[in-house]
C-alpha cells in the first residue's frame, strides 16, 4: 500500500507512536510518506539543525518526510496553543494534495484536531479514506466542560466548536483506533459507527524500554539506600498530581523501609519539592530530568514503577505512556489510577493499584509493596513483560493498524 501519515508531532520529537509505526510499515514493504511539522516539542523552539521553510523534504530509512511550517511557541495560553494548531492545519492542508498524491489510505495521529484538516481535504477532493488513531478525548482534554466553574463565554464557545468538530471527524473516518476500551465507548457515543472503532493499545519505544539487569552505577544514580524503592518517571503536571505520592511517602516515613524517587520535571515539580520539605519526607528524592536513553537502566535500579493519574472523567479511558514503558521494561507497577489503567495492571497481575488522588490508600500500597518478597516481585516483573508482549507490543499494534489501513484502502477500491 501507499500510506500517508499525518502527525502534528514526529521524531526527533518524543513521538514514538507515529515514528515507530512509519518505520515498521516501511519495513513490511509499504510506501510511507509522512506529513508533519518542524520539531519543537516540548520547548517551543525549533530544534537545532532545522529551519522553518516551505519546502523541506527528507528520506529517513525509506520513509519520506515532508515538514511544513507552523507557529512554534512554548506558551501554554489558549490563544497561542490555537495558533500553533491552526497554522499547522493550514500549511499541512496546502501541502497534502501534492505531497500525498496517489496514496491509498491515510493514518492520522490525533490530537490535535487540526491534524485532520489535510485528511478532510483529501477525502473531499479524491475520496482518500483515513484511519484516525485517537490518543485523547477532546474537547475535555483541552477545555473545561459545560457547567464547570470558571468557564467563560469564550471557553464555552471553544468547547462547543471542538465537540462538533470531533463528532464530524468520528462520522467521516473510515476507521478509528482508540487506546482503551472506555475510550471506545465514548467515541461510539459521540457518533462513530461501532464496527469502525477498535481498541489498539499503545506500544512504547522498545529500543529504549526493555528488561535490563540492575547495575551498581544505576543504583548510585538514583541514590538507592538498600530500601524498597518506588520510582515515578515522567511529567510532574496537573494530570499526575505528584503531591499524592509525596504525601503517601511522608505518611510512612520512618515506619516502612521505602523510598520514593521522582525522575523528571514539569509545572508541579516546584510545589511538590516544597511539600516534601514541609512534611519532612526524607524518604523522597527528586532527581530532575534524565535523558530517555538512561531510563531503562534507572527503571531496573528501582523495585517498582509508579503510575499516577488524576480522578477526572476525561482520564478514565486514558492509559499513560508510563505504563507501557514500565511493562515493557519488566517492572512491577504501583498504580494510583482508575479506569482502564488500573484494570490493565490488575488483569496482568503486574503490580498493585489503588484509587486515584487518595494518598492514604497509596500509602497502604507502598507499605504492602515494601514487604512483598523478592521472588514474588520477580513473578510480577515477568507477568508485566509477558502482558506487554502479548497485548501492547509494537508488532501487535502495527499488525492491528496495518489491518485497519488495508480494510480502509479496500473499501475505497470497492467504491
Amino acid at each position: 500500500m501507499k500510506i500517508g501519515v499525518i502527525s502534528y508531532w514526529f521524531p526527533p520529537e518524543p513521538a514514538f507512536i507515529p515514528g515507530c509505526l512509519a518505520e515498521e510499515l516501511t519495513a513490511r514493504g509499504h510506501e510511507v510518506r509522512v506529513l508533519t511539522g518542524f520539531p519543537n516539542h516540548p520547548t517551543g523552539q525549533v530544534y537545532p539543525g532545522y529551519r522553518q521553510r516551505w519546502r523541506h523534504q527528507t528520506d529517513d530509512g525509506g520513509v519520506t518526510i515532508r515538514r511544513v511550517p507552523a507557529y512554534a511557541s512554548h506558551d501554554g495560553t489558549a490563544a497561542r496553543r490555537a495558533a500553533r494548531q491552526l497554522t499547522y492545519a493550514m500549511s499541512s492542508a496546502l501541502a497534502a494534495p501534492g505531497f500525498l498524491a496517489g496514496v491509498d489510505v491515510l493514518y492520522v495521529h490525533f490530537p490535535p484536531a487540526g491534524a485532520y484538516a489535510a485528511a478532510a481535504l483529501l477525502r473531499m477532493l479524491r475520496r482518500v479514506p483515513a484511519v484516525v488513531h485517537v490518543q485523547d478525548i477532546w474537547p475535555e482534554g483541552v477545555t473545561p466542560p459545560p457547567g464547570e466553574s470558571g468557564r467563560d463565554a469564550s471557553g464555552g464557545f471553544t468547547h462547543g466548536l471542538l465537540s462538533r468538530t470531533m463528532r464530524a471527524i468520528y462520522r467521516s473516518a473510515a476507521g478509528i483506533a482508540v487506546i482503551s476500551p472506555s475510550m471506545r465507548d465514548v467515541v461510539i457515543e459521540r457518533g462513530a459507527e461501532p464496527e469502525r472503532v477498535r481498541v489498539v493499545l499503545n506500544w512504547t519505544d522498545e529500543r529504549l524500554f526493555r528488561p535490563m539487569g540492575t547495575t551498581p552505577a544505576a543504583r548510585r544514580a538514583i541514590g538507592h539506600r538498600g530500601l524498597t524503592t518506588v520510582m515515578h518517571a515522567g511529567t510532574m503536571g496537573p494530570f499526575q498530581r505528584v503531591d499524592t505520592a509525596v504525601r503517601a511517602a511522608a505518611a510512612i516515613n520512618g515506619k516502612v523501609d521505602l523510598d520514593l524517587v521522582l525522575v523528571g520535571s514539569g509545572p508541579e515539580e516546584r510545589q511538590s519539592r516544597q511539600l516534601a520539605e514541609e512534611l519532612g519526607a526524607t524518604n523522597v528524592r527528586f532527581l530532575g530530568w534524565r535523558p530517555p536513553a538512561e531510563m531503562a537502566d534507572l527503571y531496573a535500579a528501582a523495585e517498582y514503577q509508579l503510575v499516577l493519574l488524576r480522578d477526572l472523567p476525561a482520564l478514565r479511558g486514558a492509559v499513560p505512556a508510563k505504563l507501557q514503558a514500565a511493562l515493557s521494561a519488566g517492572a512491577p507497577v504501583v498504580a494510583s489510577a482508575g479506569g482502564d489503567t488500573a484494570d490493565l495492571v490488575e488483569r496482568a497481575r503486574a503490580g498493585l493499584s489503588c484509587p486515584p488522588e487518595d494518598w492514604q490508600a497509596l500509602a497502604d500500597r507502598f507499605a504492602l509493596a515494601a514487604v512483598i518478597p523478592g521472588n514474588a516481585r520477580a513473578e510480577m516483573a515477568q507477568r508485566a513483560r509477558d502482558s506487554y508482549l502479548s497485548r501492547m507490543s509494537l508488532r501487535t499494534g502495527v499488525d492491528q493498524m496495518e489491518q485497519m489501513l488495508a480494510e480502509a484502502a479496500a473499501s475505497r477500491r470497492r467504491r
